[in-house]
């Protein structure tokens, strides 16, 4: 296609989607009636000894132009280096320098920052900002990963609160991770997780460790909502006309959980990138291990695409490399920062029996295991099921080389359809596939063939506020096609007919 076919199909794109977006735009249009601006005495006082260690401050600004919005990386004195991260985490879903959420301007209001009583482990906390000038509104956000409760800060916090939304995070009740070792060409201890096969650089996730079950995940993020409405209708005098549950990855899972299991608390959800979740393949433990296995064979073919390692890949489920030059490729981002240290913090957590380096990561095999250990059960305890209560808009890229499209995100929208089959119609479920998406937004900065996912995961918010308050129908599934947005009608409807589009 010539450059000025490209330049033609954006802009007819973008001018659907201005057109899509003005039903949406017309919700926030109308301020609510003058208010007093909330008070840290009013809601410290009505969540009470729900939290612990709370800390309300009166903020100028509760954007992240504001550099006291997020805390700096390991500025608890009381946990080791590693654990909390707010400013590294922030930065860990959301594009490079540049291409991230425009701050039009000053947000003033309450930022609430505390610990989550009750927590056996110490660990839950919970992040709540309420602009002065509020819609009427919350959005409470999942966190990626193994990341605290500011992870969203970029990415969700910085879009809704200059639309006047209060915004509420928590970290799934764990923090990240502390340093084993920086040295050991062995595990230092029966917890350990290395970075990748080459490294010597060892840590152990607090997901890990004894009474974390990955149950937790749903738990807390229902939690953060309720103590959100509390604190909302502390500030405001009012409960939040709706709530909307949003996150990426892990993140992505726990929107999904909230929309499946929680309708009294959330009117709708957008998951991006998340994370399927089922004891039956396909799976995080089905799809890592081969990864991790071929990639090395890969490697050493010079990334011969026609290579058996390439295919196995493939077959995998994974997207095709992108390859700039022998050492910089898709496939060796992922390699060196997410498979091998992702399939071990899950295997550890979900199939602690197994001795991981002695086996060999790249040898896991999730179905012989399946009666051998009670892998199967401790994944099935917190699996996702389809059966959603609430409007639920799903966005994937075709490029993810973590959680490979078809493996998660047409995986969950296959388990929709068949929770929905013979049964009371669901609410409204949309999948849009992005083309050339990846998972770590960040990449782009090299693989510029990459697609952001960020600007229509906001946009798809907007639709799904647009659909619930003023019952706008969705627009269809679709792939977005390159430069392009979320339209009606579709500009590709369906699947992306291919992974990659050069």
């Amino acid at each position: 296609m010539s450059l000025g076919s490209r330049f033609q199909r954006a802009h007819r794109g973008r001018a659907r989607a201005s057109q899509l977006s003005l039903a949406a735009a017309a919700l926030f249009a109308a301020p609510l009636a003058a208010q007093a601006a909330p008070s840290c005495a009013d809601v410290l006082a009505r969540l009470g000894n729900r939290l612990v260690e709370a800390t309300c401050v009166v903020s100028p600004d509760l954007t992240t132009t504001n550099p006291a919005t997020t805390p700096a990386d390991n500025s608890n004195p009381a946990l080791p280096v590693g654990a909390w991260t707010p400013t590294t985490d922030r930065a860990v879903i959301a594009p490079g320098l540049g291409k991230r959420t425009p701050i039009t301007k000053v947000v003033p209001g309450l930022q609430i920052q505390a610990r989550i009583a009750g927590d056996s482990s110490g660990e839950a906390r919970f992040l709540l900002r309420l602009p002065n000038d509020w819609n009427g509104r919350l959005v409470v956000a999942g966190a990626s990963g193994t990341r605290s409760e500011f992870n969203g800060d970029f990415a969700w916090s910085d879009y809704v609160v200059q639309k006047g939304y209060a915004y509420a995070s928590q970290n799934k009740g764990v923090y990240n991770l502390r340093i084993a070792s920086t040295d050991s060409a062995d595990p230092p201890n029966d917890l350990a997780c290395r970075l990748n096969p080459a490294s010597r650089f060892w840590v152990n996730f607090y997901d890990n460790d004894p009474g974390q079950s990955f149950t937790r995940w749903r738990d807390f993020m229902v939690q953060a909502a309720r103590l959100a409405r509390a604190g909302v209708a502390a500030g405001y005098g009012s409960q939040p006309h709706y709530t909307y549950a949003v996150g990426t990855s892990n993140g992505g899972y726990q929107v999904r959980r909230a929309v499946e299991t929680a309708p009294e608390l959330f009117d709708g959800g957008v998951d991006w990138e998340g994370t399927f979740v089922d004891d039956h393949a396909p799976n995080l433990l089905t799809d890592l291990p081969a990864g991790v296995r071929n990639f090395p064979d890969y490697q050493a073919s010079g990334n011969d695409p026609d290579s058996t390692a390439a295919k196995n890949l493939l077959a995998a489920g994974y997207p095709p490399d992108i390859v700039l030059t022998p050492t910089s490729t898709l496939w060796t981002n992922y390699w060196t920062s997410f498979w091998e240290v992702t399939q071990c913090q899950w295997q550890k957590r979900l199939d602690p029996g197994l001795d991981t380096y002695a086996t060999g990561v790249a040898n896991y095999n999730y179905v012989a295991r399946l009666s051998a250990s009670e892998v199967g059960k401790r994944m099935d305890a917190f699996s996702t099921t389809g059966r959603i209560l609430r409007p639920l808009i799903t966005l994937a890229g075709t490029m993810d080389g973590l959680l490979p499209i078809d493996h998660h995100a047409r995986a969950y929208a296959r388990a929709v359809d068949a929770a929905g089959r013979g049964h009371i119609p669901q609410p409204a479920y949309r999948l849009y596939e992005i083309q050339n998406g990846n998972h770590i937004e960040t990449y782009q900065d090299t693989f510029t063939q990459l697609e952001l996912i960020e600007p229509h995961a906001q946009a798809a918010f907007d639709l799904l506020v647009a659909h619930v308050e003023a019952h706008q129908p969705l627009p269809a599934d679709q792939c977005v096609p390159r430069h392009g947005a979320i339209t009606n009608p579709p500009a590709q409807p369906g699947h992306c007919a291919n992974l990659f589009e050069p």
